[in-house]
Parts: C-alpha cells; structure tokens; sequence
C-alpha cells in the first residue's frame, strides 16, 4: 500500500515499512539504499555506541557528502528508529504450548540481544512498538499469554514488566562489565570491608561477602531468579483467572 502523506506519522515508520517517504525523493538515482545506511549505523553504533552516531560519521563511512546522508534519511532521529528494529531483528520462535517457558525465552531473548547490541539499552523508548521486528516481538509474547488464558490488555501489562525487566537487567550487567578494573582484587576489596560492615553493624552484608556472595557481577543465576518471581506473580493471575471461569 503506497503512502501518499507521512506528514503526521512518527519518523522513520515509513521508511521501516519497506515504503519511499514522500520527501524522499532523490534529484539522481542513489549510490546507496536505506538497508546499506541502516548496517552502517549499525557498525558505528556497535563500535562506539549510538550516543557517537551523527550523520557526518555515518555519511564519511559510506563515501557520502554530510548533505547527501539526508537525502536517505531526514534526521537523526528517523535513523535511530531504523537502527533499532535492525538490531532488535527478528522476534524468537515461542513455545505457545507452555506460556512459562515461552515468556521466559522471550525475555532471555531481549536480554541476549542488548548482549549483542550493548547501546539498545540507552535508546529511548518512543512509545508502543510499531516498526516490524518490534511488533513482532510484542505479537510473540502476546501469543504466549493470551495463550495462557489473559486477555490482550492484561498480556499487555505483562509484556511491560518483562520488557523492563530485561532491559534493567541487561543495562545493569553492561554497566558492571564496562566498568570492571582488572587492577581490583576481589578478596582485597573484602578484607578491608568485613571489618567495617561488622563495626556498623551491618552483619547480613558481611555474611554475605565473607560467603563471596557479595559480588558486582550480573550472574545468570540472578536473571533467573527475578525472572521466576516475575513468572510467579503472572501465574497467580492466570490461576485465578481459570479459577474464576471454572
């Protein structure tokens, strides 16, 4: 379906849709398609992360003039919502037939994928999800919790917390990897603690740390265990809801 008007429609969303926006149009046939520009941000955001992506670096990759860039995407900002449906790419295959499982492969996904592509985590969140990899991967956990028995509002909500959590998560862990010193000596950093905990009286954390369970590392243990307290929360839903047909 072409699109005659974009005037009133998000940056970006046409051009995500595979569609020629209507101030698109090129005065000469173009050297480079939409898709080349989108892997080359990819490339630069990558390596230096989105907030160092401009459009002089992009267009200096591609052999561009700073003024011919614009003549494959408007701004900056109609860039960063293609590059964010690139990196997020396709939604992963769910299991519909057991919404545990799938919900918290769908999560797990999210998290491996800001692995990938550290700087997803800093991109703002312009609103619901309407480029095509986005959309697809809120149809697949919506699938799996209407699947369950909740209604699409409620599958909604639940999609939320999960996405939240994910990126909290994922954010958290490329904090603490991006800041580690190999000049830090964990068992140092104990000893001159445990004494100072116990002087304040703080005796859970020192217990904690003499354990060498107080650590800054982002474990898949810990991703687990708040995913499953998440997973049981939305269980409690889906129990009362079966009970309350029934």
């Amino acid at each position: 379906m072409p699109i005659t008007d974009d005037a009133h429609l998000p940056p970006g969303l046409v051009l995500a849709w595979g569609q020629p926006a209507k101030s698109h149009r090129l005065g000469r046939k173009p050297t480079q398609s939409v898709e080349q520009i989108v892997d080359a941000a990819l490339d630069l955001a990558d390596a230096d992360g989105f907030a160092a992506l401009s459009m002089p670096k992009l267009a200096q990759k591609l052999g561009l003039t700073a003024n011919a860039i614009y003549r494959y995407v408007r701004s900056r900002d109609e860039l960063l919502v293609l590059l964010a449906d690139a990196a997020w790419g396709p939604a992963p295959d769910l299991d519909a037939g057991d919404w545990r499982a799938g919900a918290a492969a769908w999560t797990r996904a999210m998290v491996d994928r800001c692995d990938i592509h550290p700087w997803l985590c800093d991109l703002p969140i312009r609103g619901a999800p309407m480029t095509p990899n986005l959309l697809g991967w809120a149809e697949a956990v919506l699938r799996v919790l209407t699947g369950a028995g909740l209604t699409p509002d409620e599958g909604l909500s639940c999609a939320l917390l999960l996405d939240g959590y994910a990126r909290r998560t994922a954010s958290a862990r490329r904090d603490v990897r991006d800041n580690a010193t190999t000049s830090v000596d964990p068992a140092a950093v104990a000893q001159f603690l445990e004494p100072r905990l116990h002087e304040l009286g703080y005796s859970i954390l020192a217990a904690l740390m003499a354990g060498d369970q107080y650590t800054d590392e982002v474990h898949d243990d810990d991703i687990a265990f708040g995913l499953e307290r998440i997973l049981d929360g939305i269980d409690v839903l889906i129990t009362q809801k079966r009970s309350s047909r029934s």
